[in-house]
């Protein structure tokens, strides 16, 4: 099912006592996040924050941290056949050779029209406009860890354009409040914000940017999202719900936003200034050090009456970004076939933070190829990032970490089987000698055969006989154990 907006979503997890209210009074300096930690950390449910000490606006955390809640927010009972869904749009097997085939797919054309945007002339998060003197001071933005540099937004969805295509891009990137009317942006090099932001570096023109916080639950997906560039976040979105985006022109910027969130945060940013940014708590685990980013500068607020801020928590994993990042690797994985189609299944650990460590099975069938799944998968967008990628065979289960360090531990030979390469590192990397670059680690952890210059016999797996095994399942009552 799709969601009109963050408060049917909300409505829908209390219908299923997936959420709690909280009425007692807490901070947003701290508390918030201590107790969002723990609960998320027990698989806890969605929160409810009624009462934020020195604000008017209630604060709703954790709305993503458990599968189930993940499934529910993308209108699926399993992850993967979206993926499948989406791969059947973008078969190159199935693109129509003659008249008669592009005739057949009409329909199929017509079905992707229906997700594309819908431009509104009004909506929800109008009902109250702020321009004269806008002010962020109003938002119960959270200050989530006790050596960050200050309060953070970090569920915002960033609205830009690239200066020279137009196209539209979402992202989603923290923003540090130094003020009422500023906030930092951090987007690293790699993201499409960052570089609209680059193309405009030198000149005088200002980059127009809209923020909207608490959209429906599929469009903030995708949003974090790591689509490929020229994707359309917004279609993506409308994709996966099965059903149009609504989008409403922004009051001082030239940029839509979803009509039926809680807050707009239009603005702008200076190409060519920067703040000091950080330090910030984040998903590693660590805190991200203080930088120089860009500075966003207010100048409108518009939102629902009785709006609610919506805020996640990031940190030691596992956290609520852990079941965001399973949902992208379900989501993705079929795409990842159409270029590696001997990739049976696919694992980004939470430990990892996803970008850290990618394992994959593989269907092998010449030496070597191991090694070409890790130089495929490091050309892969933002895969490019990955600091350690293991590779198993088809029947390892690689979602059971015990079972692939048991092949990690027992299958390779360190001189044979680890590959090292120089390449582009995640920003938040703080153990590479420098920034944004340093060394990955790809493990082969495969069978090795005299192709491969293994001539000693391999050794099998110790597997009890399945007649044995159907005998002992029949008696095993009889045994008197448990």
């Amino acid at each position: 099912m799709a969601y009109s907006d963050l408060r049917a979503f909300i409505a829908e997890l209390e219908n299923r006592r997936l959420l709690k209210r909280i009425a007692a009074e807490v901070d947003a300096e701290l508390e918030i996040t201590e107790i969002s930690d723990r609960v998320v950390k027990a698989g806890g449910p969605a929160l409810f924050f009624d009462r934020v000490k020195g604000y008017s606006m209630p604060v709703v955390t954790n709305l993503f941290g458990t599968l189930e809640r993940m499934k529910l927010a993308l209108g699926v009972e399993d992850l993967d056949r979206i993926g499948d869904e989406l791969l059947s749009f973008l078969q190159q097997s199935e693109l129509p050779t003659t008249f008669w085939g592009k005739l057949k797919t009409i329909p199929r054309l017509a079905k992707l029209s229906s997700f594309l945007p819908k431009d509104v002339k009004s909506g929800p998060c109008k009902e109250v406009v702020q321009i004269n003197k806008p002010s962020l001071a109003g938002l119960p933005v959270l200050k989530c860890w006790p050596e960050d540099g200050g309060p953070f937004i970090t569920l915002p969805l960033v609205f830009t354009r690239d200066p020279e295509t137009g196209r539209r891009n979402v992202g989603m990137y923290r923003m540090q409040v130094y003020d009422e009317t500023t906030t930092g942006m951090h987007w690293h090099i790699h993201k499409d914000g960052a570089e609209h932001c680059g193309k405009l570096r030198g000149w005088t023109e200002k980059m127009p940017v809209a923020v909207a916080l608490g959209a429906d639950p599929v469009l903030i997906f995708a949003a974090a999202a790591p689509l490929p560039p020229g994707i359309d976040e917004v279609l993506f979105a409308g994709f996966l719900r099965k059903e149009q985006v609504e989008l409403v022109k922004c009051e001082t910027v030239d940029i839509e936003v979803p009509a039926h969130a809680e807050v707009i945060l239009e603005g702008y940013i200076d190409p060519n200034e920067t703040r000091l940014e950080g330090p910030f708590g984040d998903h590693t685990g660590y805190y991200s050090l203080a930088d120089q980013y860009p500075v966003f500068h207010l100048t409108c607020v518009t939102h629902r009456k009785n709006p609610i801020y919506p805020a996640t928590i990031v940190g030691r994993p596992p956290m609520e970004d852990a079941f965001i990042g399973k949902a992208i690797e379900r989501i993705f994985l079929p795409l990842m076939r159409l270029t590696l189609p001997e990739v049976v299944d696919m694992n980004m650990p939470p430990e990892g933070v996803f970008h850290n460590c990618v394992i994959v099975s593989i269907k092998k069938r010449y030496p070597g190829q191991a090694r070409k799944v890790m130089c495929a998968l490091w050309g892969l967008g933002l895969m490019m990032l990955a600091k350690l990628i293991i590779v198993v065979d088809e029947d390892v289960n690689v979602q059971d970490m015990s079972e692939v360090m048991w092949r990690v531990f027992n299958n390779i030979d360190a001189g044979r089987d680890v590959m090292t390469v120089d390449g582009p590192l995640d920003a938040l990397d703080h153990a590479s000698p420098l920034p944004h670059l340093g060394t990955k680690m790809g493990i082969d952890a495969t069978r090795k055969g005299t192709s491969e210059g293994h001539h000693r016999q391999w050794p099998g797996d110790i597997v009890m006989s399945e007649k044995i095994k159907k005998l002992v399942d029949g008696k095993w009552k009889s045994y008197g154990l448990w």
